[in-house]
């Protein structure tokens, strides 16, 4: 394995991690069995000391979960950790018992149990499963895995690639960092950055396309907080589908993408081989190269766009629901107290005693945190102010919103999201119709920001 480096954040060269790509576990069409375990893996050369990492299906990422709208999926999961966990169904506008939240919408799964997750899938696109008990830790040790749930309408493409992004924290000996699990250092600042990139678990793969064919790259960032800058080298990638939901489609070749967040391109492959880069250094970083394969066939698929509609119309702003969220707290911030567990204490005595660092409304939320009550049915919009000096991924469950879109230019775009990358000091809309009963967690994607306190629960009342 070549060395290669990946230091955003770190001084230290690390190697790539030598595990698998995707896997699949599907016992029918509809029916997948996943299992959490403990898994020894090897960071690198001959020699180095083996990793324990976190996994589904001893694999990372965990096996590709694939079907099609319109069916009811049935995961059944066995936690063989040693501590509790579950499973967040990222993106999918779910039932509330399913949601997969540990001890808001379930009891968390305990050592040795067994759960049945059963939901319908309503909507097609391009989503993704994580543990969502201690996920600040849990994501970050491996426990992730891609959901694709396929248009019933054809669109055409003769290629479809999931490309599931992670960086990992290693040592200097080449092991993952558990020693820096919880450090208060990553939490008031961006979060847990690693300094090694990897796609479908490994180190710049090849992966083979031929000539002259139409290829859907759907892009996943499973890092704990890692904000990564891509650029694709020879071709023009039109962007289709952001979070899962269709979009106008629009060409991109350089673009952002923030913890939990996935974007779907449309490249229509010639005779050149296609590159993806990181770019946040100065120089460019290999991530993943498409080597072309000559062919003298041309493609008899035509791609259909028109297929990929909209999920839902603009909700109707007449008298909407309007909910104030003042993000405030972390490093170099202005909040120097919060309310936490009723009562009110100095960010100091919270940071020292409590690792609570973050706050939504004056108060230091958690899943006990209500932040609005709302009637089904209403148009609602969330009317949030980054009051801080970070950026934040802000994720909310069950539902899709809309939001006049800075990450793509200066000109905004309205899109649908369920995760937005919000800027120090930026103040943004996020609209929704508030059409799935339930408590739905709104929180930072950047885990360790909701773990300190920048989460809480919009209940939404039948």
């Amino acid at each position: 394995m070549k060395r290669r480096n990946f230091l955003l954040n770190s001084a230290a060269t690390t190697l790539a991690l030598t595990i698998p790509r995707i896997s699949v576990s599907k016992v029918n069409e509809n029916y997948y069995k996943l299992t959490a375990e403990s898994k020894k893996f090897k960071f690198g050369e001959k020699g180095n000391k083996k990793s324990n990492l976190w996994l589904y299906n001893q694999k990372s990422p965990g096996p590709t979960i694939s079907t099609k709208k319109g069916t009811e999926l049935i995961v059944e999961f066995k936690n063989l950790l040693k501590e509790p966990t579950t499973i967040h169904w990222h993106g999918i506008r779910n039932i509330n018992e399913m949601d997969g939240v540990s001890n808001l919408t379930q009891p968390a799964i305990e050592p040795g149990e067994t759960f049945i997750y059963k939901f319908p899938l309503n909507d097609a696109g391009t989503f993704w499963y994580h543990a969502h008990n201690k996920s600040w830790e849990q994501v970050a040790r491996g426990l992730y895995g891609p959901l694709i749930v396929e248009d019933i309408l054809p669109i055409g493409f003769d290629n479809d690639i999931t490309l599931v992004a992670d960086d990992w924290r290693l040592t200097k000996e080449h092991e993952f960092d558990e020693k820096s699990l919880g450090s208060l250092m990553d939490w008031s600042h961006q979060g847990r950055l690693g300094n090694w990139l990897t796609i479908n678990g490994e180190s710049n793969p090849k992966i083979s396309l031929k000539e002259n064919t139409h290829v859907r790259l759907r892009l996943i960032n499973a890092s704990n907080a890692r904000i990564l800058n891509f650029k694709f080298k020879n071709y023009s990638a039109k962007i289709i589908a952001l979070d899962g939901a269709p979009c106008e489609p629009f060409i991109k070749s350089a673009f952002q993408i923030a913890p939990a967040q996935r974007i779907d391109f449309a490249i229509d492959i010639k005779n050149k081989d296609l590159m993806l880069f990181e770019t946040s250094t100065e120089k460019l970083y290999p991530t993943a190269l498409f080597p072309i394969e000559k062919t003298d066939s041309i493609t008899d698929n035509k791609i259909n766009l028109k297929n990929l509609k909209s999920w839902d119309n603009f909700p109707n702003l007449n008298q909407p629901e309007i909910i104030d969220i003042h993000m405030q707290g972390g490093a170099m911030g202005n909040l120097s107290s919060a309310i936490f567990n009723g009562e009110k204490k100095s960010l100091r005595e919270l940071a020292s005693k409590e690792a609570k660092l973050w706050a939504f409304n004056g108060e230091i939320g958690d899943y006990s945190y209500t932040i609005a009550e709302i009637k089904m049915g209403k148009t609602v919009i969330l009317k949030v102010w980054n009051d801080t000096a970070w950026k934040h991924s802000m994720h909310l469950h069950g539902h899709h919103f809309w939001i006049n879109s800075f990450e793509f230019g200066k000109i905004p775009k309205m899109i649908m999201r369920d995760t937005y990358l919000m800027q120090p000091g930026e103040k943004a809309e996020l609209i929704f119709e508030a059409n799935n009963p339930g408590l739905w967690l709104f929180h930072c994607h950047m885990l360790e920001h909701a773990a300190s306190g920048m989460v809480g629960v919009i209940n939404i009342d039948s």
